[in-house]
């Protein structure tokens, strides 16, 4: 059954149809056409034509001839990826530990308590809640530059293969990790904060390069 839309702009369809790929509603290699997004959207297909141009120039999408896919995992552009994000999480990290404010600190701490709370989280379940927890962190920050970079970044390892947040015990050291951050930020402690968090993102890291050789097998 088709969710007709008629008042969707580009920008709230890229949205939408990000939201989709990023949640893997959309799969690697999936097809996606202008005829049929218009019937879906109940749009004509010149939004839907900007908002798959503006998706394509995220990355998020790749022509195969004429048509335009859903982006495959590139092992190359995932780790380049995650090389990047190892140092502008510590940055954002640090910036959090010197500018947080008590709201900032209540969020974050809130989004620790609810996460240990959860009982068997579904991979999926897992993969958005740690989303929230890094933009809470990123927020933090008090600085909208380093913001637009990080939001921008974690687009590249939107199609990476399953979550290193299912591998063997790394939920459970995951949130470890995010209590110990949070500490270091009320604290003020810039450096702690910034090595607590490069060091997990290079553990997420090294869990990705195991599961791209798995993948690739």
């Amino acid at each position: 059954m088709s969710s007709k839309r008629s008042s969707e702009s580009p920008a709230s369809l890229t949205a939408l149809l990000r939201d989709e790929i990023v949640a893997g509603t959309l799969a690697p290699g999936t097809a996606l056409r202008e005829v049929a997004l218009a019937e879906r959207f109940g749009v004509s297909r010149t939004p839907v034509r900007e908002a798959l141009t503006r998706l394509e120039g995220l990355g998020l999408l790749e022509r195969d001839g004429r048509t335009l896919r859903v982006t495959a995992p590139d092992p190359d552009r995932i780790l380049h990826t995650y090389q990047v994000r190892i140092a502008l999480e510590g940055e954002a990290a640090a910036e959090a530990a010197a500018n947080r404010q008590l709201g900032d600190l209540v969020r974050l701490e809130g989004l620790v308590a609810r996460d240990r709370a959860l009982e068997q989280p579904s991979d999926a379940q897992r993969l958005s809640t740690n989303v929230e927890f890094h933009e809470a962190l990123w927020a933090a920050a008090h600085n909208p530059v380093l913001v637009d970079l990080l939001e921008r970044l974690s687009l590249h390892l939107t199609n990476a293969p399953h979550s290193t947040l299912s591998v063997g015990d790394r939920w459970a050291r995951s949130l470890d990790e995010h209590e110990a951050l949070v500490a270091a930020i009320d604290a003020r402690d810039e450096e702690l904060a910034r090595r607590l968090a490069s060091d997990h993102m290079r553990a997420a890291r090294d869990l990705r390069i195991r599961l791209l050789r798995e993948f690739a097998r």
